[in-house]
């Protein structure tokens, strides 16, 4: 092979890549004239033209912008239907605007969206959340951001100690303490990062994932006051456990008093009890947001009740003041409304089956295609999540799936999809399925896959020209 090309584009034309792209951006900006139309109305009052400049992560040449978005399916202003297997970046995992979620809104909204004051939803979905995930007892915050921010917080005050462990190539949101990367073994405050004055490695330490013996390492002096991980990694392309890791990762934990903080904001694709519930895992702390909600702003945190009734003392023992912890419209009544309907009547067992139904039909059906043209890739599944990677074996760590990253070949093939109607996750290549995504859907989005891997892949022909 030319040593030129990275392993996940063998077989790919380089040329056909190239054209096609070209190809795609053109057809895209003239199908979509409207949203270009935003897009420069955006930019005269917009910063970078986009709400957030996230969403300027996209594919596309300009901002697609969305007139609507109902169960599996997105419309935007061109008048264009999409199946949306991207699903808000998890935040719609259970389909966009689910009718009880919405029911629930609008009845709330007649009495009320925020009082800071406790109302009978609150109560109950605590007692759900209970139920659902065997920690006795619960707080709330508007984004799985605060709440991991807020749960590092009280591990920091509960055990006294002051170091977060990470692992590398992990994502919880904008919290400061996690933007940590392992650059050729040393941890290192993130490059990226805008208007960071405090060197972020003197609190947090970093490690790969799977890797037990750094992680007793990172242990054994006692001052680790918790591990923050997701039980599978999602945001860099996904990585899983080894089998037995967590069960000796945990034990590790408990052996040297560091509380085990799991992050289930993406991972709540394994079931609706979450993958630590699934497989037999029992944090201190577990986290989850996004489509906790349905899709509004919220997210909770639950404690074991020993980490709870230490986490009352510290506060009892500290001076009068702000904690912290919490914000003014934190468990305001309109989000309490949404996260009681959505634990009811959207995140039921019949859901999760009828996507893991769906997800396996289309992580069968992505393998079929890599196998049929010998690429070297491999397709990872969490659940209703599905990701395809640029690579023949499963990454195991941060650092490998990190060193796979395709930018370039993802912008392309995310374009691709889109251009024929099929949305997909912006970073990597993430696809979730919901209740509403049907088994066509499923498998036009197989067929267009393979379309594109048709459209680049090498012939006989390209390729000896490549060689000589």
């Amino acid at each position: 092979m030319n040593g030129s090309i990275t392993p996940s584009r063998a077989r790919l034309d380089a040329k056909r890549l190239v054209a096609l792209h070209e190809r795609e951006r053109r057809h895209y900006a003239q199908a979509n004239p409207h949203s270009q139309a935003l897009a420069q109305r955006a930019a005269q009052h917009l910063m970078f033209g986009v709400p957030l400049h996230w969403m300027n992560d996209w594919s596309t040449p300009f901002p697609l912008h969305v007139a609507e978005a109902c169960g599996a399916r997105l419309r935007d202003v061109d008048g264009h239907e999409y199946v949306d297997f991207c699903l808000g970046d998890t935040g719609a995992m259970f389909g966009h605007s689910p009718q009880a979620v919405a029911d629930a809104i609008t009845r709330q909204a007649r009495h009320g969206y925020t009082a800071m004051l406790p109302g009978e939803d609150g109560v109950w979905v605590a007692e759900e959340l209970a139920r659902r995930f065997g920690l006795p007892f619960w707080q709330f915050a508007l984004s799985a951001s605060d709440a991991n921010r807020f749960a590092i917080r009280w591990a920091r005050a509960l055990t006294g100690r002051d170091q977060l462990l990470i692992f590398n190539g992990c994502y919880h949101g904008t919290v400061d303490d996690v933007f940590v990367d392992l650059i050729d073994g040393e941890p290192r405050t993130r490059d990226s990062l805008l208007g960071q004055v405090a060197d972020l490695t003197l609190h947090t330490r970093c490690i790969e994932f799977n890797d037990l013996a750094a992680l007793e390492n990172a242990l054994m002096d006692g001052r680790v006051a918790c591990l923050l991980a997701e039980p599978a990694m999602t945001n860099i392309g996904m990585v899983l456990p080894d089998p037995g890791f967590w069960e000796q990762a945990q034990a590790l934990c408990r052996r040297f008093g560091t509380l085990l903080l799991i992050d289930e904001t993406h991972t709540i694709s394994s079931g609706p009890n979450g993958y630590s519930r699934a497989s037999g895992l029992t944090p201190d702390m577990l986290v989850l947001g996004k489509p906790i909600g349905g899709g509004v702003p919220c997210a909770v945190y639950g404690f074991t009740e020993d980490v709870a009734r230490r986490a009352e003392a510290a506060k009892r023992a500290a001076p009068p003041g702000h904690s912290g912890i919490g914000t003014t419209l934190t468990a305001n009544l309109i989000t309490m409304a949404a996260m009681r309907a959505t634990l009811a009547d959207v995140m039921t067992a019949a859901a999760y089956e009828r996507m893991f139904q769906l997800a396996n039909h289309l992580a069968t059906g992505l393998r079929a295609v890599i196998a049929r043209h010998q690429l070297p890739w491999c397709v990872t599944q969490v659940g209703a999540r599905t990701e395809f990677q640029f690579t023949p074996d499963p990454p195991r760590s941060g650092s490998e799936a990190m060193h796979i990253l395709d930018a370039a070949l993802e912008q392309i093939i995310h374009l691709y999809l889109l251009n024929r109607g099929l949305v997909i996750t912006p970073f990597h290549n993430m696809m979730l399925v919901c209740p509403d995504t049907t088994p066509t859907d499923v498998s036009r989005l197989i067929a267009v896959f393979e379309e594109f891997v048709c459209a680049v892949v090498e012939t006989p022909d390209t390729a000896a020209r490549a060689s000589n």
